[in-house]
């Protein structure tokens, strides 16, 4: 298996004399690497050396935080056979290179770790390091390297292994079997135990990362033998002792700077604190008890070469004394020492004395007491193997939780980061009396604690177990209707809290759990309601603001339901907060979401809205127009606005069009089949029927130019024909105009359709539509049949149509004829003539007739041959 390779620097082309290569031969918290010279020439060399001819698997560069080489370049050298092992005889084999981050976005505050997984054979390992990246830091433009580490098997016997000899041979193959060393170049797992990666000795204490590695050896052989209870002991001690080495290295770091800057009293302090730290969790881990060699649970005498002697009987006494009164100054990282471990298999006895009190955590917490087990029931373990305390907080929740230790203290804190969630439950439960019972009196220590709360609280509202998340709701409620008003802090305080809060809330809106989700929206909706609260506006300001597409469709969801309680309970005509502008441009982006349900909340809220401020929500949607009808969402607003509006839609107005076209079209079509009825009674091919001539249903022979009033009238001219003319056959109809009553043998079908076209003086074009029309309805055609009947409008004086942009100017000129009632008034010459048929027929037939009808005097100056044909005397016919 690959591990970690001693090495040691053998040459190096340039170096700071405060920050020499050798420092590369070392792996601690206090290392401080290596440095070219100032203003050097590019690219620097290092060369290392490893122990053994060795198979490197993996080389791990930590490079400097501002003095950063744009590239490295790796070179494995090995020494032929036949030549002595010297640096002058190496051959060198290029591997590859890593370009390095220049490290802006971070400030120049962290260092980049580059790990690089090769394969490679050799005793010599080369690093050719190339010109610097340019920043204010780097003023020498100089290069650094903190660390090198090399992972790989060593090769301990020049055994050629492409010789077919050696595994036929088994003498050979014996050696090789009875090295682990070269067994593993053909069929060991290519497993690197975290141990061995440079992060962990660079952030481990020295001390601790040697116990924990003696403990991972202790692991593994109880493993094979099968002590898997004590594996597991020794598995949580690990885990416990890197926490305890990150911070032990962190203090052996601090205790530098402050022997740095001369601070001896601090570097005094720190010496103490970390002894004490120590001495504690070995006493609590049981160190010596973990590191037996046996598998006996019996301690026995370990051989702890790298555990420092112990420490003298003054800072013994100091571990176990009371703690004083004033705590000690605070420095940038928590000093307090984490839980210890508890031994598993020692159970407490009534002649125990209880355990000794640790000087570090100084305050007394209100905390809810833990329910007594019964004896047959052993107390609730945690999954690190730790019973009756909470487990230790890593380093990274220690930074992020500074502010609540500061306020709370660490173990409170603790237990709010537990992984079991009653203790979880218990530090909410505390914080909520201790905040209850807070006595404080000034504004700032009352903010602090504020803060700190509001803290906890967001952790407890993202949390997934339901008791927690409830009892962190029954705490933010308390501090917006009780903690604040009490203190009488001001309103930034209120919007401060809710500011912090509300995100997570929206969030949970979009939990799985139902119950989590109904009251998260519940929670919203009654801090809303607070006075204090609802007065601000905070609550609408941050439900409003528009989400994100890509959120996902529950939260997203929640969120509109929100919004939508939010505008009933509150509306927008009082100062609530909600108005139309942050309303629509929350829905309009709510329409444009993928999820059906989430448009439909924003539907409705629009739908809600519009009945309440009318035109000003149209203002935030694209333009009604036929291309955005054509969108099924913007449609039906539209249609609703109409509705609301008391206006028919549009696609009610479009279908009752269309089906006034159909019935148009189903009598254009039956006038059709009668008209070729009678057709074919005059032609012989049918027999007469009395019925559709007593019927009068027989239409004109161009119904296609003649309007439906048209045929009305030509229907009841026919009938009058019949009448008075008896002797007028019927079945002869082809040949006389049914309007002006001319008779011609042109009049054939084709004929008819001319004359209708160009000559009858009883009809007229229409100027619009190009549709033969008769004058008598040539006013009603305008306003109630023509394509352009909307640019009409009846006056009121004459009754004629009069185009709408210049009806305003003819109904206030008040020349037009007045139509008289019992007469006809002409919509040609404007005049008002004789009642009935007959006197439109005198007015546009007659010489002295309409001056306007320019058909009038075509139809006089034709011959008499073409002209009309007398009625034929009683019981005869006109001949054919």
């Amino acid at each position: 298996m690959p591990r970690k390779l001693p090495f040691r620097v053998i040459h190096v082309s340039g170096q700071d004399e405060s920050y020499r290569a050798a420092e590369l031969n070392y792996h601690s918290p206090l290392t401080k690497g290596w440095q070219a010279s100032r203003y050097c020439l590019y690219p620097q060399d290092i060369v290392i050396q490893l122990e053994n001819r060795s198979r490197l698997r993996k080389i791990q560069i930590l490079s400097h935080q501002y003095l950063i080489a744009t590239k490295i370049e790796f070179f494995v050298g090995d020494i032929p056979d036949e030549q002595s092992q010297d640096i002058e005889n190496a051959r060198y084999t290029r591997l590859g290179y890593v370009s390095l981050s220049d490290n802006e976005k971070t400030g120049y505050k962290a260092r980049e770790l580059k790990s690089v997984h090769v394969d490679a054979i050799g005793l010599y390992l080369k690093l050719n390091i190339h010109k610097n990246h340019i920043n204010k830091y780097n003023i020498y433009n100089q290069v650094g390297i903190i660390a090198i580490n090399v992972i790989g098997d060593e090769i301990r016997r020049p055994t050629d292994l492409t010789d077919p000899d050696v595994y036929l041979d088994p003498d050979k193959r014996r050696a090789i079997e009875a090295d682990p060393s070269l067994e593993g170049l053909y069929n060991k797992p290519d497993f690197i135990s975290p141990l061995d990666d440079l992060a962990f000795d660079m952030y481990q204490d020295p001390e601790i990362a040697g116990i924990i590695r003696k403990l991972e050896k202790k692991k593994q052989e109880a493993v094979l033998q099968e002590r898997f209870e004590y594996a597991k002991k020794l598995k949580a001690a690990i885990s416990e002792l890197q926490k305890v080495g990150e911070k032990l290295g962190k203090f052996e770091v601090e205790k530098r700077q402050a022997v740095e800057n001369e601070d001896y009293d601090k570097a005094k302090l720190k010496k103490v604190q970390m002894d004490e730290y120590r001495l504690q969790v070995y006493k609590d881990l049981n160190l010596p008890d973990l590191l037996e060699t046996s598998g006996s649970r019996h301690p026995q005498t370990i051989d702890l070469e790298p555990i420092r002697q112990p420490t003298p009987p003054r800072l013994q006494e100091l571990s176990y004394r009371t703690p004083p009164q004033t705590p000690p100054p605070r420095t940038p990282y928590d000093e307090r020492p984490l839980p210890a471990m508890k031994n598993k298999d020692q159970k407490p006895t009534s002649d125990s004395p209880p355990p000794p009190r640790t000087p570090y955590d100084e305050r007394l917490l209100p905390t809810k007491p833990p329910p007594v087990p019964e004896e047959d029931d052993p107390p609730p373990e945690s999954s690190s193997g730790i019973t009756g305390e909470p487990e230790p907080m890593g380093e990274k929740e220690l930074r992020e939780a500074s502010y609540a230790i500061d306020v709370f203290g660490e173990p409170l804190v603790s237990k709010a980061y537990s992984k079991t969630w009653s203790y979880r439950e218990d530090a909410l439960l505390a914080v909520y009396k201790q905040v209850q019972e807070s006595s404080v009196s000034g504004k700032e220590e009352c903010r602090n604690l504020l803060k700190a709360t509001i803290f906890l609280v967001k952790r407890a509202i993202d949390d997934k177990v339901y008791a927690v998340f409830k009892a962190g709701l029954h705490l933010l409620r308390m501090i917006l209707t009780e903690y604040i008003a009490k203190h009488k802090l001001q309103k930034q305080d209120y919007v401060y809290a809710v500011e912090k809060t509300i995100p997570n809330l929206l969030h949970k809106g979009g939990d799985t759990a139902a119950r989590c989700r109904e009251d998260s929206k519940s929670f919203v909706l009654e801090e809303a309601s607070f006075p204090d609260v609802k007065s601000t506006n905070i609550v609408p300001h941050e439900c409003t603001k528009p989400i994100k597409l890509s959120l996902a469709p529950r939260q997203a969801q929640s969120q509109c339901e929100i919004v939508e309680s939010l505008y009933r309970q509150l509306g927008i005509k009082t100062n609530s907060g909600l108005t139309v502008d942050n309303l629509m441009q929350f829905c309009v982006t709510a329409l444009g979401h993928n999820s059906g349900e989430v448009r439909e909340v924003a539907e409705r809220i629009i739908k809600e809205l519009y009945k309440e401020a009318k035109e000003p929500v149209k203002d935030y949607l694209p333009p009604d127009n036929e291309k955005n009808r054509k969108i099924t969402l913007y449609r039906q607003l539209y249609e609703y606005f109409d509705r609301v509006d008391g206006k028919p839609s549009k696609s009610e107005v479009k279908k009752r069009k269309s089906d006034d076209e159909r019935k148009k079209q189903q009598e254009i079509e039956m006038l059709q089949q009668q008209l070729q009825q009678l057709k074919d009674m005059a032609s012989g091919k049918q027999p007469v029927d009395e019925s559709i001539l007593e019927n009068k249903k027989a239409p004109p022979r161009r119904p296609s130019v003649a309007s439906k009033k048209m045929k009305q009238d030509a229907k009841k001219k026919n009938d009058k024909k019949k009448k008075d003319d008896d002797d007028i056959s019927m079945y002869n109809m082809d040949n006389i105009c049914i309007f002006c009553g001319e008779r011609n043998e042109s009049f054939t079908e084709e004929g008819l359709d001319l004359h209708y076209w160009k000559h009858c003086p009883m009809l007229k074009r229409c100027t619009n539509c190009k549709q033969v029309v008769e004058i008598a309805s040539y006013t009603e055609h305008l306003l109630t049949e023509c394509e352009l009947k909307t640019n009409y409008q009846r006056c009121p004086r004459c009754t004629e149509a009069i185009p709408k942009s210049d009806f305003d100017e003819h109904t206030a000129a008040k020349s037009c004829n007045v139509a008289r009632t019992g007469t006809n008034h002409c919509p040609l010459c404007h005049q008002n003539i004789g009642a009935g048929e007959e006197g439109w027929k005198s007015h546009l037939m007659s010489r002295e007739g309409c001056k306007q009808n320019p058909r009038r005097l075509l139809a006089l100056n034709k011959t008499p041959a073409a002209g009309k044909t007398k009625a034929a005397p009683k019981g005869k016919k006109t001949p054919r």
